[in-house]
């Protein structure tokens, strides 16, 4: 009995072992191998390290049912492209691990991602952001961090919003920095913004060699905005060299990429002290519960950091994906059978089984980590929402937030005012503009033009699409002087009375012009002849006012019947038309004679070896001895109307004064409004590129005030209200000289042929009807033997007498008898003549 019970009792405990090794068997925990390569010397290495293992622990102690669990083979990569490419060797053939998170930078990952691939093994990076390392292109490279260019968009919208159109990049001689470059260069275009000057430095630079870099800068570009693009490795050295340079000053602007943001990779305070001022771009991390308690819970003496975070979530990622596939630590096979040598070969690595069956998991997850939400996109982090940042004493101070839309303008920015380098308020750089000066401005008529061309580009600059700050600088030397200072790096633009001509063309770009001009020559009216007392003859000449005389005389004015009536009334017509044509003739004689310039044209100046006068400092003095063929020694400069007057009132005679003015239209239209009698604009004009504005070689602004120059042009109020502003008589421009003759010409007998023939033609047709009507008359009382005994002048001697006789009282009823109406022996003689008429006028009636 008792050997029964003593088997029955063995038996029992066989099978209740048995059933626990099953029951293990079946909950058993499989570890996972998985390969980390981090710089454990590095500031991203050591947080990311910490980082691993807390995500590690958090996570299983949520999953506490998993049946798989990472098992994690960390390697010091000890920041060497080499040591890291056989870290990740050793991984893959001794460890045989099933993935590789790391490595830590984009040149490690360029080399590591190869044997991934041959290798059929995810590789896993949080802080290989260079977009050189595209997983579209590395089927098995996995990002879970951002990609650099995530933040192009971000970084040319605040240089469209700050008006900025150009800008200098500086970057690392690195695959990070280098793999950027391009997609900044693409977006910089699309916003029209110019890149003058790039920069690389190698990260291995000292300070000497940074400041060296930074000069070959400030030679090479008269760019004040800066975009830094490198690791806090270099960035550390960088900024307080440039702070040493000068050039984190008022007036410089500085942005940064993400990764010399503290959030990504903290820096001493020396260095923050120097980048005061300085925007940057870098993801939002969102202040969620999770990752106060993380923080709460981070006991490192470094601040957690984005890279730290993307590393945490990296982890999560990953064991959820290995307990999806149902990995196992199976064994992998060689590509050949041959048994491994034991040294490492990077053309003949382990191929994993499980590789893509892991690959496929890890980018479906998704879930919500500490950094934000964990998606894929293509094998990269999504994007997530972009803070803006500005660098105020120790901190880094959020000023606004770019939307997470592929396509975003500028306008949706909403940025709080930044602190800028050297404590500046205002915003950099204000454009330096240089402005011509001229001598007594407030008393130079001709300051009108230039107070003119400020006032547009005022109005120019409002029309503009993005805002544009500048200033006015004052140049005391000549407009060629004044634009070379845009090669000096003196002025960033010339605003003024800049006429567009071609020598000035080769080291500047000038705008569309905002007023056309030409040249034209003034001279001094000669002595006129309005005091000569037979002016008024000249308007007829001497065989008119003869005829005129001779039809006076021949033209009877007294009313003696209808036909003296019509003559009257076409001789009436004829003395008004001639009255007003002398009145004319006359007035154009005396204007014209007011108005007959010294000269005529600029072959008569130069014939005579003349001096002429120009505008000081303008373009002229070249283009009198090159276009015009004037000699150097015969010109002469002055500064305003007042010495142009002065100068052409001394003339030529005496050497003292001037024969001409050469100038500007619109120059010397002021001065004609102001001494117009005593002046005239003679000769031919020759035309010029007008005036515009002046600006450096390629500068992208160009094209900007081009265009907004035509949209003020093009509004007639606004141009308009600007133009009475200066010029209430408004702007001439163009050959404004009058066609002046010598000799103005009197008027002839044959200017009034046709009016006389119609006159004298009339009068004789009245004569003719008379005559007949009169021998008419009397034909009937005469006798033939009254034909014998007269002659023919004797009939021509009547008639005389008859027309020429005094018949008024015919019309207004006088007594003819009356001795009063006709006193005097005279009187006597015409009243008998008269009686003998009315008795032959009565026989003659009597007869008939």
């Amino acid at each position: 009995m008792g050997n029964l019970l003593r088997l029955h009792s063995s038996f029992s405990f066989l099978c209740f072992l048995l059933l626990s090794t099953w029951v293990g068997l079946l909950f058993a925990v499989e570890l996972i191998p998985i390969g980390v390569v981090l710089d454990t010397n590095s500031s991203v290495g050591t947080v990311a390290q910490s980082c691993i293992s807390m995500a590690l622990l958090d996570f299983y102690e949520r999953h506490p049912n998993y049946r798989t669990k990472l098992d994690l083979r960390i390697r010091d990569s000890e920041n060497d492209v080499v040591t890291a490419a056989s870290a990740a060797l050793d991984l893959i053939e001794n460890e045989r691990v099933h993935a590789i998170i790391g490595p830590q930078t984009s040149e490690h990952a360029k080399f590591i991602i190869e044997l991934g691939a041959k290798a059929k093994i995810p590789i896993i990076s949080f802080s290989a952001t260079s977009p050189s390392l595209s997983p579209t292109r590395n089927q098995f490279f996995i990002r879970t961090a951002q990609d650099d260019c995530s933040q192009v968009k971000a970084i040319a919208s605040i240089i469209e919003f700050y008006g900025w159109r150009e800008i200098v990049p500086i970057y690392e001689n690195t695959e990070y920095g280098k793999g950027l470059i391009p997609y900044l260069n693409d977006a910089f275009e699309a916003n029209d913004t110019r890149v003058p000057y790039r920069s690389v430095i190698d990260p291995r630079s000292n300070e000497t060699q940074i400041l060296e870099e930074l000069r070959k800068i400030a030679n090479n570009t008269r760019t004040r905005i800066f975009l830094v693009h490198m690791r806090t490795e270099l960035g550390s050295k960088f900024f307080p060299a440039a702070e040493k340079a000068g050039m984190m000053t008022e007036g410089y602007a500085w942005i940064v990429t993400e990764g010399l943001s503290s959030l990504l990779d903290p820096m001493e305070p020396e260095v923050i002290n120097s980048m005061q001022g300085v925007l940057g771009v870098r993801p939002r991390v969102p202040n969620t519960t999770r990752v106060e308690d993380f923080r709460k819970r981070w006991n490192s003496s470094t601040e957690v950091t984005l890279f730290g975070l993307w590393a945490y979530d990296t982890v999560w990622a990953l064991a959820m994906a290995v307990e999806k596939a149902g990995i196992t630590n199976s064994t992998s096979q060689k590509k050949n059978d041959t048994k491994s040598t034991g040294i490492l070969d990077f053309a003949d690595v382990r191929i994993s089984e499980t590789g893509p069956r892991l690959l496929h998991e890890i980018l479906a997850t998704k879930f919500r980590g500490l950094s934000g939400d964990f998606s894929l996109v293509n094998g990269t982090l999504e994007p997530s929402r972009l803070e803006i940042f500005n660098v105020r004493e120790q901190n880094e101070y959020i000023i606004g937030y770019c939307p997470k839309e592929e396509n975003f303008p500028y306008a949706k920015l909403k940025l709080q005012e930044p602190k800028w380098p050297g404590n500046a308020k205002e915003k950099p750089t204000k454009l330096r503009i240089g402005i011509p000066v001229r001598q007594n401005q407030n008393n130079n008529e001709f300051s009108k033009v230039e107070n003119f061309s400020f006032d547009i580009f005022d109005a120019v600059v409002k029309h503009l699409t993005f805002p544009l700050s500048y200033e006015f600088l004052q140049f005391g030397g000549t407009y060629d002087d004044l634009l070379n200072e845009i090669q000096n790096k003196t002025f960033d633009a010339v605003v003024g009375d800049i006429t567009i001509v071609a020598d000035r063309s080769k080291n500047v770009d000038f705008t569309l012009p905002f007023s056309e001009s030409s040249v034209a020559m003034v001279v001094s009216v000669k002595h006129d002849e309005r005091n000569n007392m037979w002016i008024f003859l000249k308007p007829l000449s001497w065989g008119l006012w003869l005829t005129i005389g001779a039809a006076f005389m021949l033209t009877e004015e007294r009313v003696v019947n209808n036909w003296s009536r019509f003559v009257l009334i076409i001789w009436v017509l004829v003395v008004l038309i001639i009255t007003q044509s002398y009145a004319g003739s006359l007035s154009s004689i005396l204007t014209v004679q007011s108005l007959q310039p010294a000269f005529l044209d600029v072959n008569e100046i130069k014939r005579n070896n003349y001096s002429v006068g120009y505008q000081k400092g303008s373009f002229l003095k070249g283009f009198l001895i090159e276009e015009l063929g004037f000699n150097a020694s015969k010109l002469k400069p002055y500064d305003s109307p007042e010495d142009y007057h002065h100068a052409l009132l001394l003339g030529c005679k005496n050497g003292a004064g001037v024969a001409a003015i050469f100038d500007e239209t619109l120059f010397l239209n002021l001065f004609l409004q102001k001494y117009g009698s005593r002046y005239k604009m003679v000769g031919p004009t020759y035309n010029t590129g007008g005036f515009g504005f002046a600006f450096p070689k390629k500068s992208p602004l160009v094209s900007y005030i081009s265009r907004a120059i035509l949209e003020v042009t093009e509004d007639k109020d606004k141009f308009g209200n600007i133009t009475i502003k200066y010029f209430p008589d408004g702007i001439v421009n163009g050959d404004q000289s009058d066609s002046i003759s010598s000799d103005c010409p009197s008027l002839t007998l044959k200017s009034f042929g046709g009016l006389f023939i119609i006159t004298f033609g009339t009068s004789l047709l009245c004569l003719l009807f008379y005559v007949l009507n009169f021998f008419r008359s009397k034909w009937p009382a005469m006798k033939t033997s009254f034909f014998d005994r007269i002659s023919f002048w004797m009939i021509i001697s009547h008639m005389a007498k008859y027309l020429f006789l005094d018949r008024s009282h015919l019309s207004n009823g006088n007594n003819p008898r009356d001795p009063s109406s006709s006193p005097g022996r005279n009187g006597d003689c015409m009243e008998n003549h008269q009686r003998t008429h009315n008795q032959e006028v009565d026989n003659v009636t009597v007869n008939e």
